[in-house]
């Protein structure tokens, strides 16, 4: 996972769960995974758009 071994991933765990605190925990995962997903959704209909561009060219 991003070059990151066990030990490094444990480490951040335990300095983000001292820095945020338990409770802020989960809300800040959701928020992430929302980013994250829709980030995907962008750059996957950006590749759409990008494809039917090249096939209006033909």
């Amino acid at each position: 996972m991003f070059g990151l071994g066990w030990p490094e991933v444990v480490i951040i765990a335990v300095v983000a769960l001292l820095i945020f605190g338990p409770k802020k925990i989960p809300e800040l995962g959701g928020v992430l995974g929302k980013s994250l997903r829709n980030f995907q959704e962008g750059i996957k209909k950006t590749n759409e758009d990008h494809n039917l561009e090249e096939e209006e060219k033909f």
